[in-house]
C-alpha cells in the first residue's frame, strides 16, 4: 500500500507531506484548495506525463517522492520491505525519475507503478464511452483463458495484416516491373561498364593537372635545377663552405658543429638537385594520355551526377539496384507464398476469432448481470444493463465484433447506449460499479478515485460511499471528492486548504471531521444545524459500515 506522499513546488502546493491509511482515505477542500494537485502529484511519481506547467511559480522544480510498501516484484529496487518512487520536474519542462534512489525512465516508474497504484478520474469516466474501451472490460472480465485466446488471435491477425500489406504491394508493383526492370539493368550495365574505383576521381584530377601543364613544370624544374646545380652555383658555394669549416674545425674544435651542418646542409643540397633533375626527367608531354584522363574524368562525373557524390556511392547504388532486380525478378514466386500464406493465415485468424467471440458471448450475460448488481447498490435501484456484441467487417485487432454497454437507468426505460443515455453522476456510477466488479479480477493493492462523483448527491452519494467503503475493507482506497455523503465513510479524513496561497493538509479528529462535513453540507463552518446533519452522517455510516440498517 501507499504508505506516504511527498510533494513541493507542484501548482498550489508548495511543501505538504501525507501519510495515508489502509483502508479508506478522503481528501475535502474548497474548489482550488490543491486537494486533486495530490492525485496529480502521486501520477507523477507513477510515471505520469510531466510538462513545465505543473511546477509552481517561483519554484525551481517540483518534486514527489511516494512511498510504498514493496512488493515482490521490485526487491531489485526495494530497500528494508519498502520502495520508493520519486519525481523531478524542472521549470524547462523536463523531468527525472527515480525508483529506489537510483535512476530510472518514467516508463519504469509506470510498468512498476501500474502494479501498485490505478488513479480514475473524470478521463477515465468518459473512456467508458469509447467502444475499445468497453470491450477491453468485457475481456478482461471474460478471465484468463479467454485473454490468452485473445493475445493468440492478435498474434495471428498482426501477421495476416503484414502478410496482406505485403502482397498487396508487390501485385499492384507487378504492372510497372518490367519498366523497372529495363531502367534498373540499364543503369547497372553504365555502372558496371564504366567500372569506377573508389578514389579514382581524385587521382585523375591530379593527373589532368600535371599533364596539363606540363611544359610549364618542365621549365620550372630547369630553372630550378640550373640554379642549384649550374658552375659556381649554390651547389659548389655551399661544398666550398662545408670544406672550409671542416678545416676550421681541425683546428679549433669549438667549430664542429657549424662544420657538421655546413656538411649536413651539402649534402641535403646534393641529393635536393638529384631528386630535380629526376622530376624533370619523369615529366613527358603526352597529348594522348591527357585527352584519355580527360575522357575518364567526363564519364565518371557523368555517373556522379546521376547515381552519387562520390565513386562510392554510385557503386552502392548499383549493388542496391542488382538486389532490387533480384526481388523483382522473384516477385511471382514471392506472390505465389503471400498468396499461400494470407489463405492459411485468414483461416487461422477465422477459427482464432471464433474462439474470442464464443469466450464474449459467454461472459456478456454474466458482467451485465454483475453491474446491475453494483448499480443496486450504488442508488439505481431497477437499472438494467446489458452487454450486447456488435458485427465488426472487417475484422480488426480485437476481433470480428465490439462490446457495447447498454442502459436503462430506471424502470420502463428503453435500453439505449451509455454513450447516449448516461448523465454525469450516471456515468460515475457506472465506472464504480464497473471498478467494482473487476476489484475481484486483479491484484491493484491502491485505488485513487479523483472527484469522480460529478452530478451525484443525496442517497446516491451515501450508496457511492458505501460501495468504496467495501472496496477498501481489502485493499486501500484514496478519495477526492466533494461529497459529504462519501466523506462521512472515511478511515482517515484529510482536509486540504489553500493557506497564504498554499496548499496546506490536515487529518481531521472527529471534532474536526463534523466541522468540515457541515462546510461541505452548507458551506458554513459554524453551524449548529451543520453540525448536527454531519454528527447523523457520520452515524449513519457508522451504522452501515458494522452491517446496521
Amino acid at each position: 500500500m501507499l504508505r506516504q506522499l511527498h510533494i513541493s513546488g507542484l501548482g498550489v502546493i508548495d511543501d505538504l507531506d501525507l501519510e495515508f491509511h489502509p483502508g479508506l482515505n478522503v481528501l475535502t477542500g474548497e474548489t482550488g484548495a490543491g486537494k486533486t494537485m495530490v492525485a496529480v502529484g502521486l501520477g507523477l511519481a507513477l510515471g505520469a506525463r510531466a510538462g513545465a506547467q505543473l511546477v509552481r511559480q517561483g519554484a525551481k522544480a517540483a518534486r514527489v517522492q511516494a512511498r510504498f510498501d514493496a512488493p515482490p516484484e521490485a526487491d531489485d529496487w526495494a530497500e528494508d520491505g519498502e520502495l520508493i518512487l520519486a519525481r523531478t520536474v524542472g521549470g524547462d519542462g523536463k523531468s527525472t525519475a527515480r525508483i529506489g534512489g537510483q535512476l530510472a525512465t518514467a516508463s519504469a516508474s509506470a510498468g512498476l507503478g501500474a502494479g501498485l497504484v490505478e488513479i480514475l478520474g473524470q478521463h477515465q469516466t468518459l473512456a467508458l464511452l469509447r467502444p475499445a474501451v468497453q470491450t477491453a472490460f468485457l475481456d478482461r472480465y471474460a478471465g484468463d483463458e479467454h485473454v490468452v485466446a485473445l493475445a493468440a488471435y492478435r498474434e495471428v491477425f498482426e501477421r495476416l495484416e503484414h502478410a496482406t500489406a505485403e502482397l498487396g504491394s508487390l501485385e499492384a508493383a507487378a504492372r510497372d516491373r518490367d519498366r523497372e526492370l529495363d531502367l534498373l539493368r540499364y543503369q547497372i550495365s553504365e555502372i558496371e561498364g564504366v567500372a569506377p574505383v573508389v578514389g579514382e576521381t581524385e587521382a585523375l584530377t591530379a593527373e589532368e593537372s600535371r599533364l596539363g601543364h606540363v611544359e610549364r613544370l618542365l621549365e620550372l624544374g630547369s630553372s630550378a635545377q640550373d640554379t642549384l646545380g649550374e658552375d659556381g652555383g649554390i651547389l659548389d658555394a655551399t661544398a666550398a663552405a662545408a670544406v672550409a669549416m671542416q678545416h676550421a674545425a681541425e683546428l679549433d674544435g669549438g667549430a664542429e658543429g657549424i662544420a657538421s651542418r655546413a656538411s649536413g646542409l651539402a649534402a641535403e643540397l646534393a641529393e635536393l638537385t638529384r631528386d630535380i633533375r629526376d622530376y624533370r626527367e619523369s615529366l613527358s608531354i603526352d597529348p594522348t594520355r591527357l585527352q584519355l584522363v580527360r575522357e575518364r574524368l567526363a564519364t565518371l562525373r557523368s555517373l556522379r551526377r546521376k547515381y552519387g557524390a562520390s565513386e562510392h556511392e554510385v557503386i552502392g547504388f548499383a549493388a542496391d539496384a542488382s538486389r532490387r532486380v533480384a526481388a523483382l525478378t522473384n516477385a511471382d514466386e514471392r506472390i505465389d507464398e503471400l498468396r499461400a500464406d494470407v489463405a492459411e493465415l485468414t483461416a487461422r485468424a477465422g477459427e482464432r476469432a471464433a474462439a474470442v467471440g464464443a469466450g464474449r458471448r459467454a461472459a456478456a450475460p454474466a458482467l451485465g448481470r454483475a453491474i446491475e448488481s453494483e448499480l443496486s447498490d450504488l442508488g439505481m435501484p431497477g437499472a438494467r444493463l446489458q452487454v450486447r456484441l456488435v458485427p465488426v467487417d472487417p475484422p480488426g485487432a480485437t476481433g470480428t465484433e465490439r462490446a457495447e454497454l447498454l442502459v436503462a437507468t430506471g424502470p420502463g426505460q428503453d435500453m439505449v447506449s451509455v454513450a447516449k443515455q448516461a448523465s454525469g453522476g450516471e456515468l460515475s456510477r457506472i465506472m464504480l460499479a464497473c471498478r467494482s466488479v473487476l476489484a475481484d479480477l486483479d491484484d491493484v493493492p491502491t485505488l485513487v478515485f479523483d472527484e469522480v462523483d460529478a452530478g451525484i448527491g443525496g442517497q446516491a452519494g451515501l450508496a457511492v460511499g458505501r460501495r468504496l467503503a467495501r472496496l477498501a475493507q481489502d485493499r486501500q482506497v484514496l478519495v477526492v471528492t466533494h461529497l459529504p455523503q462519501i466523506a462521512c465513510f472515511a478511515d482517515r479524513h484529510v482536509r486540504v486548504r489553500k493557506v497564504e496561497g498554499a496548499a496546506d493538509v490536515e487529518v481531521l479528529d472527529d471534532d474536526d471531521r463534523v466541522i468540515e462535513l457541515s462546510r461541505m453540507l452548507a458551506g458554513l463552518e459554524a453551524s449548529a444545524h451543520g453540525a448536527s446533519h454531519a454528527q447523523e452522517l457520520i452515524a449513519e455510516a457508522a451504522r452501515i459500515r458494522s452491517g446496521v440498517a
